[in-house]
């Protein structure tokens, strides 16, 4: 996709609705031809616009003109440029377990998580979270996650949790305030409840700290899943990773998880991760698919806020 149409995309399906700041700033960017001939000179992967933003934030850059934005990263482009060469998106959303927890709540208890493309590991802990599906309570504690749920039944508990461990390529660690800052700068400018939820969420991980390594999805994933309690029941899963990855390393990897014992939750857009026979999403907003073991179960919202289950 040309950079520009990215910028537009990112605007339109995820911007739009929920953070005007992002939506009106990447607008800008797509017709920002100095600012794009920079961007063509980086790989593809440093080229993405949630990159872009977070980077741009966590060097304390302004997001909230697109004037002054552009003035300020061409100024500092030096400084910009080998940030976005360096790092990659790894936004940690702990909302996103309330996507994924009727689908843990319903497997064989207890569980033995592995998350690919962990980041800090906020995701790991589902069975920590307290969760709000319109009136219905799922849990106590801090921090509260809310989802919208869409033809599904909340489930009437958390799920038991007796291991987990992450893999990632460049694990971040919620004790570090420099990796803390750099989660921090990944939400979006409006979002004040999501910072209060990243707060909430590695104060819980600290307390903690699960088990994470660096490592490849396909190379890595066999060895660490071998060490998961034989009693417990396996589940390997993902939220808005694959992205990320090479065409053939993504087909490497389902290969690989499907050859695993136990059970794989897939959540990430259709474009990534392909289904046939999906029904029409809900809106023209950017939802992923929430699957389990390769069978598509419901449309979800990238940050958790929605669920809506069709299968």
């Amino acid at each position: 996709m040309p950079i520009a149409d990215s910028f537009v995309t990112f605007a339109v399906r995820e911007a739009r609705g929920v953070s005007p700041t992002y939506e009106r700033l990447c607008l800008a960017v797509a017709r920002d031809d100095e600012l794009l001939a920079r961007l063509e000179q980086l790989p593809a992967a440093s080229r993405q616009p949630n990159l872009l933003l977070g980077v741009t934030r966590l060097l304390g850059g302004p997001v909230d003109d697109p004037v002054a934005f552009h003035d300020w990263v061409l100024s500092h482009w030096q400084m910009v440029e080998a940030q976005l060469r360096t790092r990659t998106t790894q936004t940690n959303e702990a909302g996103r377990c309330a996507a994924l927890l009727p689908v843990l709540a319903a497997l064989p208890q207890p569980l033995a998580l592995v998350e690919v493309g962990a980041s800090a590991g906020l995701c790991l802990y589902p069975d920590r979270y307290a969760y709000r599906y319109g009136e219905h309570l799922v849990g106590v504690g801090e921090p509260l996650l809310e989802c919208a749920a869409v033809g599904l039944s909340p489930p009437a508990r958390r799920p038991e949790v007796v291991w987990r461990a992450g893999l990632d390529l460049t694990p971040l660690d919620v004790t570090d305030p420099a990796d803390v800052a750099w989660l921090d700068a990944l939400i979006w400018p409006e979002h004040t409840h999501r910072r209060a939820r990243l707060r909430a969420a590695a104060a819980v991980a600290a307390t903690d700290p699960p088990l994470l390594l660096r490592g490849d999805l396909v190379d890595d994933l066999p060895a660490l899943a071998a060490q998961a309690p034989a009693d417990a029941t396996l589940v390997v899963f993902h939220t808005s990773v694959l992205y990320q990855v090479p065409a053939r390393r993504r087909a490497a990897f389902i290969e690989t998880v499907r050859g695993l014992p136990g059970h794989w939750i897939a959540n990430e857009a259709p474009e990534t991760l392909p289904y046939d026979g999906l029904p029409r999403p809900p809106d023209g907003a950017l939802h992923h698919v929430l699957a389990l073991d390769g069978t598509p179960l419901a449309w979800t919202r990238s940050h958790g806020q929605s669920v809506t289950w069709f299968a």
